[in-house]
C-alpha cells in the first residue's frame, strides 16, 4: 500500500510538473509553442477567445493534442478565465497581446490597455495559482525605439524603447509592449515566482493556423503585391520555430533571468527581396527602393549563452513560401 501511495504521489507530481498554460494559444507564435510543448510531453492549457471556432481547429490536430491539450475560453481582460486556465499549472507562457493590422481608432483602449491589463491579470492569476515560472513574450518593439542609445553600440537587453517617444511618433504597439514588459519585470523584483521575458524580432516561417497573421502578411506582401516603391531598411528576423525553442529554453533553464532578445538575422528589405526572387522568380516583387538611413545592430548573445541556436534564413523563407502556397495565399509555381 505504501509503495502504491508513493508511486501515485510521484506520478501526480510528475504530471503537475509538466502542466503548463499558454495564453492566446491559437496565434501564430503560440501555436508553435503549443506544438513544441506537446511534443515534449507537457500537458497544455491553452487560452483562446472561442474554443470551438474553426480558426483554432489546427490546435486539435496537433500530435498528442487529443489527450494533452485543453482549451479554455478567456481573453486578456478576463481574470477569472485566465485563473481557471492557470490553476494547477507549474509554468505559464504569456503570448497573447493585441497586434493591430491597421490604424486603430482608439489605440489606448484597443492596444495599450489590453496588453498592460492583460499582463497584470496573468501575473495575478499566476500568483493565486502558485505558478513557479512565467515566461512573457514581449517584442523587439520594447527594445529598439530609443533615440538616446549610442549609435555604435548594438542594442541589447539593457536597451528599452522610450514610452514618451513611442507616444510622440504614435506607435501604440511599441508602447503597449514596452509598458507591459517593464511592468512584468518590475513585478518580478518582489514576486515569489520567476518571471522571464523574451523579445523576438520579426517572426517569419511556416504557419500552423489557417488565418494570416501580421508578420506573415508582411512577408507575403513582398511576394504578391508588386509594390512600385518600398523602404529599404534593416529587418531583424527570427523563425517562429526557433522562437518557440527559445521560449521553452528560458523556461527550462533555472539560470535564465530578466529579458532576452531573440533575433537570428538582420537583413535589408532589398536583400530579403533579392533572396526571395532568386528562389522564386515568378512572383510579383517590389520594383524600386527608397533608402532609409537606419542601421540596426542587435545582440542575442545572452540567449545564445543559454545554448540557443537558429536555422538558416533560407530554410525559414522556403518553408514560409511553401506554407503560403499550401494555405492558398499564393499560387503554386
Amino acid at each position: 500500500m505504501l509503495i502504491y501511495l508513493c508511486y501515485s504521489r510521484g506520478k501526480k507530481e510528475m504530471g503537475e510538473k509538466k502542466r503548463v498554460c499558454v495564453t492566446g494559444a491559437g496565434g501564430y507564435v503560440a501555436s508553435w509553442v503549443v506544438k513544441l510543448l506537446l511534443s515534449k510531453g507537457f500537458i497544455v492549457h491553452g487560452t483562446v477567445r472561442y474554443p470551438y471556432d474553426e480558426r483554432n481547429s489546427h490546435l486539435k490536430k496537433l500530435e498528442k493534442a487529443s489527450e494533452n491539450l485543453k482549451l479554455f475560453k478567456a481573453d486578456l481582460m478576463d481574470f477569472q478565465g485566465l485563473f481557471a486556465a492557470t490553476d494547477g499549472c507549474t509554468g505559464v507562457f504569456h503570448i497573447a497581446s493585441p497586434v493591430p493590422s491597421a490604424k486603430v481608432s482608439n489605440p489606448q483602449l484597443e492596444v495599450v490597455e489590453p496588453a498592460v491589463i492583460g499582463t497584470r491579470n496573468i501575473i495575478k492569476a499566476c500568483e493565486m495559482a502558485k505558478v513557479k515560472k512565467l515566461v512573457v513574450v514581449s517584442s523587439l518593439a520594447a527594445v529598439v525605439l530609443n533615440p538616446k542609445w549610442p549609435k555604435d553600440r548594438p542594442k541589447d537587453e539593457e536597451c528599452w524603447s522610450d514610452p514618451e517617444f513611442c507616444k510622440t511618433i504614435e506607435y501604440p504597439y511599441f508602447l503597449s509592449k514596452t509598458l507591459a514588459e517593464s511592468e512584468a519585470l518590475e513585478y518580478a523584483k518582489t514576486s515569489e515566482f520567476n518571471i522571464v521575458t523574451v523579445c523576438p524580432s520579426l517572426v517569419l516561417g511556416p504557419m500552423l493556423q489557417s488565418t494570416l497573421n501580421a508578420t506573415s502578411a508582411f512577408l507575403l506582401s513582398y511576394l504578391k503585391d508588386g509594390h512600385e516603391l518600398v523602404e529599404n531598411k534593416d529587418r531583424p528576423v527570427i523563425d517562429a520555430r526557433d522562437l518557440a525553442e527559445a521560449i521553452l529554453l528560458v523556461y527550462e533553464k533555472p539560470e535564465a533571468h530578466g529579458r532576452y532578445i531573440c533575433s537570428s538575422y538582420t537583413i535589408s528589405t532589398q536583400e530579403l527581396v533579392e533572396k526571395l526572387k532568386s528562389m522564386y522568380p515568378n512572383y510579383s516583387y517590389p520594383k524600386s527602393y527608397i533608402e532609409v538611413e537606419e542601421h540596426l545592430k542587435l545582440s542575442s548573445q545572452k540567449l545564445q549563452s543559454l545554448g540557443w541556436k537558429y536555422r538558416p534564413l533560407e530554410e525559414t523563407l522556403v518553408d514560409a513560401v511553401k506554407s503560403f502556397e499550401e494555405k492558398g495565399f499564393l499560387p503554386k509555381h
